[in-house]
């Protein structure tokens, strides 16, 4: 209820803007750096482009888009309930934020369901995969989480002049049970694809290792594939089971006693899951690197070109 509000809003404005700087300084500077470095190695040292590269790209471009929002995420939460860069302005952010996050989401699915295709059915993915349908699930993707601008712009109920941007949003909001429920079924549906994907995956990788040199490429391919899942859960994973548990206290499904607490949680689950951003350009700019060092070095050719044909993903998007 409304009633706690003053002692919530006492408790997060010193606790949680204090671990959103700690947390978003360094994701958004080394965010920006490796996510950088990255789309430089994909654009100008990558010579071919492939399905792996296609959702690469995407990846990357909205978790660089999404880390743009986040020094406006601190200053929201230090301006409190004095947001002055105008309501539309605040609306733009929280769109480009929301749309990113679960635009994000959805493309890490991409890239699994498409590494799991490429390495457990090769010939499938012959007529599956292909560069023009990799750019089409990007551009539904984009096009889809878009149309999810109509939600962030009501976050703080119609035609309100907004005080406070990225929180205290409007009552209605957390009552909507349509928009909690896509945002949950795109996360936990996007987990359980990914689990199934990844273990599959791996266990093709073990089927396939040379047993005069079992070390080479799978164990480093499965290490990479295994490495993206729990990234991806450590991430996302707190805030949607956070978010869960919020929704219910709110729509007075479950009753405690901690609901401001379970407030900030969510405030604070939230920039841990942005950490995300910076873990894919990190992650993803070391694959990068190590793939152009092994296609480069000709005692290596055999892996390279097998990088290079059709399950580029076990070293690309590994």
């Amino acid at each position: 209820g409304s009633s706690q509000n003053p002692s919530s809003k006492e408790d997060n404005y010193f606790m949680t803007p204090l671990f959103q700087l700690i947390m978003y300084t360094p994701t958004f500077i080394l965010g920006l750096l490796f996510n950088i470095m990255a789309l430089s190695f994909l654009f100008f040292k990558v010579k071919k482009l492939s399905e792996s590269t296609v959702y690469l790209i995407a990846l990357i471009f909205l978790d660089t888009l999404l880390l743009f929002t986040l020094p406006f995420k601190i200053i929201s939460y230090h301006l409190q309930s004095n947001w002055n860069l105008g309501s539309v302005f605040c609306s733009a952010l929280e769109s480009l934020y929301f749309v990113n996050m679960y635009g994000s989401i959805l493309i890490s699915l991409c890239i699994c369901v498409d590494r799991y295709i490429a390495i457990r059915h090769p010939f499938v993915a012959l007529t599956l995969r292909s560069i023009k349908k990799a750019a089409m699930a990007c551009a539904l993707i984009c096009l889809g989480t878009s149309v999810g601008t109509v939600s962030t712009f009501q976050l703080h109920g119609k035609g309100h002049n907004i005080s406070s941007c990225f929180h205290n949003f409007s009552k209605s909001t957390w009552e909507n049970a349509g928009l909690f429920s896509t945002l949950e079924i795109i996360f936990f549906g996007s987990m359980a694809a990914m689990i199934f994907c990844t273990a599959q995956t791996v266990r093709c990788l073990r089927r396939h290792r040379n047993p005069d040199n079992p070390q080479i490429h799978s164990t480093r391919a499965e290490r990479i594939v295994v490495t993206n899942l729990v990234a991806f859960l450590v991430c996302f994973t707190p805030y949607h089971v956070a978010y869960f548990m919020y929704f219910l206290v709110k729509n007075n499904i479950i009753h405690i006693s901690f609901q401001p607490v379970l407030r900030d949680i969510v405030q604070v689950t939230l920039c841990w899951a942005n950490l995300n951003c910076c873990l894919d350009g990190v992650c993803y700019y070391f694959v990068l690197k190590e793939f152009m060092g092994t296609a480069r070095s000709p005692c290596h050719s055999s892996t390279a070109s097998l990088a290079l044909q059709g399950t580029e993903s076990l070293v690309l998007v590994t």
